[in-house]
């Protein structure tokens, strides 16, 4: 199991490049950062952009993967979001993954003046999205017209360092993400099942997660792939537990769920008095000897 964390774009530069440098010092396999142009209670504060964050955490770091959790169709377009990727790529020296889901009616689905998409209608655009954006990030010259997205001889050469593409972490729990992660992901990424957050509990929520894996297993099996070629991602801060309240807790929740087949456990990096509030000493302590620990007999 590797465990990674996301780190919010709420840092001026002069401070966000240490917090950066310190998730690649505690060991952590990869650095996330959500990509919105706004994030719920963080609306009124700092909050910066997703690919210029990264491109400095590139150059700031040497070992850490990094990637966005999660990029979306709300204010992406795939021919523009391809060219950044590749030059992030690029600039990493082959370290960026790209989460990607369908997105959400947060604040920011508005921002580009049209009216929030229904569940439907995001689904039909990730539909196009996803597709057309690998095709993007492999061949060196796309044509493409779609219902929602055109691309007229785009060129993306010299492509990206890895190879064929960056690998997508497809984020999805319906029926139609699901498909588009067992034919396009290397990764895929839940948060739980949102309806158990409030009033449900950890062993509701583990039953869930158990579910949506089985869902992907039957999405694999129906192109003929095998579900343990995508590693599987649990962000959390989502579900009814709360990993980050003690040692014991993250050890716990951690070993419930790789015994489920989680590969990959997300937690958030701390920021006081929010949402993602937590004892610094201990989520240090969690990086460094969490997964030691369950790994121990």
């Amino acid at each position: 199991m590797r465990l990674s964390t996301v780190i919010l774009p709420v840092y001026r530069w002069t401070e966000g490049r240490e917090v950066w440098r310190r998730a690649e010092d505690l060991g952590f396999d990869t650095a996330y950062t959500y990509d919105h142009l706004s994030w719920r209670t963080f609306r009124d504060g700092p909050w910066f952009g997703a690919v210029p964050t990264l491109t400095a955490a590139a150059a700031a770091t040497e070992r850490l993967r990094l990637g966005t959790l999660v990029t979306s169709p709300n204010f992406r377009h795939p021919v523009t979001l391809a060219k950044d990727l590749i030059t992030l790529d690029d600039v990493s020296g082959g370290r960026i993954t790209l989460g990607i889901g369908a997105g959400g009616s947060g604040f920011d689905a508005t921002a580009l003046g049209q009216e929030a998409w229904t569940p439907r209608e995001r689904a039909d655009r990730f539909s196009e999205f996803v597709p057309l954006l690998d095709r993007l990030l492999t061949d060196d010259v796309v044509s493409y017209e779609g219902e929602f997205y055109s691309a007229h001889e785009v060129r993306n050469i010299p492509g990206c360092v890895q190879r064929p593409r960056i690998p997508f972490a497809v984020a999805a729990t319906g029926p139609r993400g699901l498909k588009l992660a067992a034919r396009h992901g290397q990764a895929w990424v839940t948060t739980g099942d949102p309806k158990l957050f409030e009033t449900g509990t950890p062993e509701q929520s583990l039953e869930a997660v158990r579910g949506q894996i089985a869902k992907l297993g039957a999405a694999c099996d129906e192109i003929g792939r095998d579900p343990a070629e995508l590693h599987k991602t649990m962000l959390t801060g989502f579900t009814p537990d709360r990993p980050l309240d003690s040692f014991d807790a993250f050890t716990d929740f951690a070993g419930r769920h790789a015994e489920l087949g989680i590969d990959e456990i997300v937690i958030h990096w701390p920021i006081p008095d929010s949402d993602f509030a937590a004892d610094p000493k201990l989520f240090e302590r969690i990086a460094t000897e969490g997964l030691v620990q369950l790994a121990t007999p």
